[in-house]
This record gives C-alpha cells, structure tokens and sequence, in this order.
C-alpha cells in the first residue's frame, strides 16, 4: 500500500472522521510515558514472542503458560508477562488480541502481576501508516454502520485535493473505474484503522507509552536487539527517544525507530556469527549489567533458541498462523530457564552440541507431525557427527551423557 504518512492519512483521515463525528467510538487520550525501565526481584517471568494478528494463538500461549483461564481472565499472580512487540500485520485479529492485552494489564497489577508490552517494528509502522503487511481483515475489524460514508466522503475529497493542487493535463481519469481501484486501496475501515493507530488516536497513543527495552533481574528484554551503534544507550533513553520519534507525525527517517540498526530491527545477535559477535554481546552485558538478553522479531526454527551459551534467547518462535501456528513461550523461574513448549516444560541447554539436540528432539516430539523443528535437528545430528570424527568426544566442551545443560545465570 506505500508510505502512508502524507496529508491524505494522517491529516485528512482525521479531518473526515471528526467531520462526520465518526471518531471510531474509541476517545482520544492524553499521551504520558510510563518511566520505568527496571524491575527487580520478580521470581516468575513469561516472555512471549510476535503475534502477528493471531488471537487464537495468543490465547493458547498465554493459557500454556498458566497466565489466563478459560475466560481469559489473568490467573497469573504476580507473574510478569513481557510480550516483544509485534502484535498486528499478517492475520486479522489484532484489534481483539489488543483489547485483551489492555484487559491484562489492569487485572495483572490488581493481583501484583505485570504485563510489559514492547513496541516492535511492525506496532511502530503501523503508528506511521506503513501499511505493507496490514491483513484486509484489520481494516474489516474497524468498519461501522458510518463506514461506507466515511470512505465516500473520504474518496470525494482524495478528487477534490487533486483538482485542487494538480494542473488538469495530470489529472487522472475520475470514472467508475478509478473510483474502484481507489476504494480496493482504501477499504471499508481503513480511515478508522488509520485514525485508531495514529499517534494521537487510542491505539496508537496506547502503543507510544509503552517501553521499547525493558530489564527484569539481570535479564533485557527487547523486540529486535541491540548493535554497537547503540550499547553506550541507556534503557532510559533508548524508550525516550524512541517515544519522541513514534509521536512526531512527520517520522524521522534517520531516526532510532527506523534505523536497521536500531532496537526494532536489528538482527545481529539473531543471526550473525557467534565468534564475530561474542565481543560485542560480552561488552553490552557488561556495561547494562545484564547476564543476558531475550529477543524476539528473528523467527526461530519453531521453538524457543538458546544462543551464545544461553546469554541471547530468541522467543519469536512463529505463533501465527502465518508462521505455521508454533506454540512456545519462555518461563523463567528465579535462576532457572525453561521452554513451555505445547504446554510442557523443558529446561533451556546452555550448550550447542548434546544438550541442544535433545532439547530440540523433546520440542519435536511434542509437535504435529512433521515439526518444523526436524531440519535443524538433522542439520545439527550432521554436525555433532562430523565433530566427534575430527576430535574426541572430550574435546566437545560437553560430556555424551550430559543431555540437558540447565542455563542458570551465564
């Protein structure tokens, strides 16, 4: 759908909306960030990764982990869940997987529970208009009885700003068929989509207050990761900034938000060689005094992936049904790491070798078949193999009878 940042969006959606008093039935609301950064001595933490438009499937991960119960209502206590950002683009059910998030985060601090939802890359398009990966079904979920006049009013006045500022040789031409190809680009519930995720509008309001980083113990938590570029920041002032930037309309474009190499999209501790980054990541749990970092946005093999010896976690394990409808989550208890994988337990390896295999292996059988985990287990069954026959099994770093290393505070 393009860049949607100019005037037909985010000033003229809303010039509409207010005109026809069709303010998606949803107020506005003042704009104030949180402040908190850090929380310490929490015994019990649920990190979950992307969920893309799925509700289904955040409720199944949210139950697995003994968060919800049948009526989704939080029986969590004084958990602390942290979702890693991305919660809409590619199904259609983000509106609804928000309205019990905001649901969840008034009943966790009523039981002393706490419910951390981090901006991702595809929560702060969705505040600029960068509409590329939105499902039809999004705009659909947005839609009123007012809806069809809101987008005729909408389309009159796309024709009367381009006669207005357009020389009439540039015009295009302004028939039925033009008219149909512009409302299939601009559907039934765009307009309020757009004037809901705006930064001034309640989704969108409700998306810039919350964290981009988070520490929890001696743990960060954030969408994408953190590069060279921006290990001196502060947690402090990497959400300031970021806030700063989501609420300005005009978009920095060379700003932290939008930057590769910036928390939202950075993938370097996800995907790039462990020896070449292990400087890196040692120096930037040194100066945040952190002994690891848990990240999602990097989708995984289909479950939670231990890297780096356990001192980076990857939790975007493709809940959606876009992504095949994995279901795992990250538990830490105290000084202990597990996977809730379809509902089962199972300790997190701080090894690469034996220790990861059978963690993998466990996650598979838990899985319908074939689990998409079976090519990372050959692929490393082939490694581990060719090891063993260029050095002894001692060499190894791993004992061929220690299956399962429990990561405990690297």
């Amino acid at each position: 759908m393009g860049i949607i940042g100019n005037y037909m969006i985010q000033y003229r959606c809303t010039l509409i909306c207010i005109l026809l008093n069709t303010v998606c039935n949803t107020p506005f609301i003042t704009y104030s960030a949180f402040g908190r950064d850090t929380w310490d001595e929490v015994d019990r933490i649920v990190a979950v990764g992307d969920l893309h438009g799925d509700f289904h499937q955040c409720v199944e991960v949210l139950r697995s982990a003994g968060l919800i119960n049948k009526r989704n209502d939080w029986i969590g206590g004084s958990t602390h869940l942290v979702q890693l950002g991305d919660i809409p683009d590619r199904a259609p059910d983000t509106r609804e997987i928000i309205k019990l998030l905001q649901k969840l985060e008034k009943q966790a601090k009523r039981k002393n529970g706490y419910v951390h939802l981090l901006i991702g890359n595809h929560d702060a398009m969705n505040v600029y208009g960068e509409l590329y990966y939105v499902h039809p079904g999004e705009f659909k979920a947005f839609t009123t009885s007012n809806s069809r006049t809101v987008q005729d009013s909408f389309y009159k006045e796309t024709v009367d700003r381009i006669k207005a500022t357009t020389s009439e040789e540039n015009w295009p031409v302004f028939d039925n068929k033009h008219e149909t190809v512009w409302k299939e680009k601009f559907p039934l519930g765009f307009v309020e989509h757009r004037l809901n995720w705006e930064s001034t509008g309640s989704i969108g309001e409700w998306v810039c207050r919350h964290n981009t980083i988070i520490k929890i113990n001696d743990t960060l938590f954030l969408h994408g990761g953190i590069s060279p570029k921006y290990k001196d920041w502060s947690l402090s002032k990497i959400n300031a900034k970021v806030q700063v930037e989501l609420k300005n309309m005009a978009r920095d474009e060379n700003g932290i938000a939008r930057d590769e190499e910036g928390p939202f999209w950075y993938r370097g501790l996800a995907i790039n060689d462990e020896d070449k980054k292990a400087a890196h990541l040692t120096n930037l749990l040194q100066l945040h005094t952190v002994s690891r970092v848990v990240i999602a946005h990097t989708t995984t093999t289909g479950t939670v992936m231990p890297r780096f010896n356990g001192r980076v976690i990857m939790v975007d394990v493709g809940l959606s049904r876009a992504y095949g409808k994995r279901l795992a989550c990250l538990l830490i208890e105290g000084d202990e790491f597990y996977t809730i994988h379809r509902g089962k337990k199972l300790p997190i390896p701080s090894d690469s070798g034996f220790g990861l295999l059978n963690y993998l292996k466990q996650a598979a059988a838990l899985d319908p078949q074939p689990s998409p985990l079976n090519k990372k287990i050959a692929e490393l069954e082939a490694e581990l193999t060719e090891q063993r026959q260029e050095a002894p099994v001692s060499r190894l770093g791993i004992s061929r009878e220690s299956d399962a290393v429990i990561f405990s505070g690297h």
